[in-house]
């Protein structure tokens, strides 16, 4: 189950909700004043790698040199 991360537009707190893929785009209510003002924030994500390492988002060095 994917973490979404949010901020609050009324009370500006940031939250983190485990939701499922079939309701992520539900409205979500702020855990501190219950506000329906809450925006989806760009997060980070962390995977694993073969060899048992492990990557954070944007960080991998996988050989791909990119431009042009």
């Amino acid at each position: 189950m994917p973490i979404y991360e949010y901020v609050c537009e009324s009370c500006n707190n940031y939250f983190a909700l485990f939701k499922h893929l079939s309701t992520a785009d539900e409205d979500s209510l702020c855990p501190n004043c219950g506000s329906e003002k809450v925006k989806k924030q760009l997060s980070s994500f962390s995977c694993s790698m073969p060899d048992g390492g492990s990557s954070t988002g944007g960080s991998f060095s996988g050989g791909f040199s990119g431009g042009g």
